[in-house]
């Protein structure tokens, strides 16, 4: 018997030991405890750079397909090396006021918050869906704070840009919409005629605003931050130009890949160029990530293909992007960062996280079992 205990005490040792131990690499697919020695639940999220800190913020998952609605709300995360964070609690709660938007049990996905220094508040973004009304809201929720690890209070929802046309409007689009338009479709590849513009969702959805799902947030060097999200039944792109206060649009948008049905849309910015990394629309179910480059933010848009190279590149590594991180300090140093969804048991979901090389001024990712700074 006290052998027995002490045979437990040793492994309990040793568990606390390697907990103890600072991680420095990442393991891509695998477990990644925090500093209390969970697996770190931040799904679909982003990070912001703030004060020599990275702070990651994403959905809170629980067990059961219950978990893929909202039943907790917005983690938050900090880490100075980026290997081994720590729990900073949850950031945004969801509401027990059944009347609220952001209700216990509605969608609430990838969220993401930028810092603005003229009003010196925390704002984030995040794809809302009401609760018990699938994905026909397509909104976008808004909260602030005014510390970076929150508690962000929550201000709105609402779709983007009622009212306005984006700034590549085509006359066609201005003409009377039939009444044989639906207000809904099923939001995904083979609901809608092609081209998708022949239906013409954009003259549809003027007055009550366009539709924002999957979404992100990107901040250039003059400061000017633009909202990207998946629009007009996940079909196209839309990119909307923010305040200057980060909290509603400007009404200045442009519309990109028509047609071509892109989701978790990432956007960030190179010597002078700004690239997208994202995904085809299959649910769930991973799929060949897409690139583009564009010399201008409402500019042309050149597609570059799949950034992923090797074994399952047609899965994107079994991930679907997320978020694009920057690495402060270093020359060009980028992070693709991608979800491993498991709608299941999405509390399970695990995070891969590549460096992103560049050929040919084309982004590329490599699987590698284990890296590094």
């Amino acid at each position: 018997m006290i052998q027995r205990i002490f045979s437990l005490l040793i492994v309990l040792f040793c568990a606390l030991t390697l907990h103890a131990q600072k991680s420095k690499q990442f393991t891509p697919g695998e477990i990644w405890p925090d500093n209390k020695g969970k697996h770190i639940n931040a799904h679909g999220g982003g990070i912001l750079f703030y004060k020599g800190v990275y702070y990651w913020y994403g959905e809170h998952k629980i067990a059961g397909k219950i978990g893929n609605s909202a039943q907790v709300g917005v983690s938050c995360y900090s880490s100075k090396d980026l290997y081994n964070w720590k729990d900073e609690s949850i950031a945004l709660k969801v509401d027990e006021d059944p009347n609220s938007d952001i209700t216990k049990g509605c969608t609430l996905e990838r969220p993401k918050v930028i810092y603005n220094a003229k009003t010196q508040k925390f704002v984030m973004w995040f794809h809302l869906e009401l609760k018990g009304k699938g994905y026909y809201a397509a909104r976008s929720g808004v909260a602030v704070s005014d510390k970076p690890t929150g508690p962000f209070t929550f201000l709105k929802s609402f779709r983007p840009n009622a009212g306005y046309w984006p700034v590549n409007v085509q006359p066609y689009h201005k003409k009377p919409v039939s009444p044989d338009v639906k207000d809904s479709y099923c939001g995904g590849k083979g609901c809608l005629p092609a081209p998708v513009d022949s239906v013409n969702l954009l003259g549809r959805d003027f007055k009550g605003g366009q539709m924002a799902r999957d979404m992100n947030l990107f901040v250039d060097e003059d400061g000017t931050a633009y909202h990207i999200y998946s629009s007009e039944e996940n079909s196209t792109l839309h990119i909307s130009k923010l305040t200057d206060d980060y909290l509603s649009y400007s009404g200045e948008y442009f519309r990109v890949f028509v047609g071509r049905y892109m989701e978790g849309a990432t956007l960030f910015k190179r010597a002078g160029k700004y690239y997208i990394i994202a995904s085809d629309c299959t649910g769930w179910a991973p799929n060949a990530a897409r690139s583009a480059v564009a010399d201008e933010i409402f500019g042309e848009w050149k597609e570059l293909g799949n950034p992923a190279v090797g074994n399952e590149s047609e899965t994107t590594f079994r991930s679907q992007s997320t978020f694009v991180l920057q690495i402060q300090g270093k020359k060009d140093s980028y992070i693709f960062m991608g979800d491993r969804w498991t709608p299941d048991n999405p509390i399970d979901g695990r995070y891969i996280w590549l460096p992103i090389k560049f050929e040919n001024d084309a982004p590329k990712l490599y699987w590698q079992d284990k890296w590094s700074l």
